[in-house]
């Protein structure tokens, strides 16, 4: 695990640079050691240890079963790995809605037991007190509007958010909130374009999106997603960089056939 803390080459000032020259911000999710140490050598700015590891790790419906425990294992793993991104670790649910000394708390935790960067929370104005409790320890927080996951049963659909004049108008004051408040970074998860568009160019921090537009700071996504991994999910903003399913799926069946076969081992594969 490294030791070094700010010693890799992404930092969040690093980030408002990146902002600041317009170069685009690279971000993905890892959860083990595996995965995380390719997504560093990738190049990528960003790793989001995402609560998102309840769905495809887990197998979860959705991302509210997991612990913060399981964040922190998670958080772990990808921390022994990494040399160059920034990491960002959820704070999942029910670790810090309506009661900000948990959320600091939990907060703390995250960073002193995997050594991450920073945290990420979901939420506006209606977390504010978690946010500043947050923030007045010292720890890094990344915002996160529009589609909320781990208020899915509030919202009951994973439909696009914001397209009413009401529900935009909040998302841009809840906007404006997290950047005053302190926060390094925001994500936008499936909103329209141009009301992301708007924000990202209204903020002074780097605006990161997910189904929110090519206007964004950056980009994220979920790696087993983007990875065909989970070929079940194909919304319209993922991109599909392969196909690692059939590839899983044809290896495993070459490994059974060639075991009941007794292909394998062959000579030259035994001692």
């Amino acid at each position: 695990m490294s030791t070094e803390g700010t010693s890799r080459v992404l930092t969040t000032h690093k980030l408002l640079e990146m902002k600041e020259r317009g170069e685009k911000i690279a971000m993905l999710t890892a959860y083990d050691y595996t995965s995380a140490k390719i997504v560093d050598a990738a190049g990528i700015d960003i790793i989001l240890v995402g609560d998102s590891a309840a769905n495809v790790m887990a197998g979860h419906e959705t991302t509210l079963p997991i612990t913060l425990d399981q964040m922190i294992y998670h958080a772990q793993s990808v921390m022994r790995a990494v040399k160059n991104p920034l990491v960002v670790v959820d704070l999942p649910f029910g670790t810090y809605q309506g009661n900000s000394k948990e959320a600091l708390h939990s907060a703390v935790r995250i960073m002193k037991e995997s050594e991450a960067d920073a945290v990420k929370l979901e939420g506006g104005v209606e977390i504010m007190e978690s946010i500043q409790r947050i923030l007045s320890a010292g720890i890094p927080i990344m915002g996160h509007l529009g589609l909320t996951p781990q208020s899915i049963h509030k919202f009951g659909t994973y439909a696009v958010r914001a397209r009413e004049k009401a529900e935009a108008e909040k998302l841009v004051a809840d906007a404006h909130a997290l950047e005053d408040a302190g926060c390094f970074a925001l994500v936008l998860e499936k909103i329209p374009a141009l009301l992301a568009k708007q924000i990202t160019e209204e903020l002074r921090i780097p605006v990161i999106g997910i189904g929110a537009g090519r206007y964004c700071d950056g980009q994220v996504l979920v790696m087993h997603d983007m990875l065909g991994l989970n070929n079940k999910f194909s919304p319209r903003f993922l991109r599909r960089y392969a196909n690692l399913y059939d590839c899983y799926l044809n290896a495993f069946k070459n490994y059974v056939s060639d075991v009941k076969s007794c292909d394998f081992p062959n000579e030259s594969e035994q001692y």
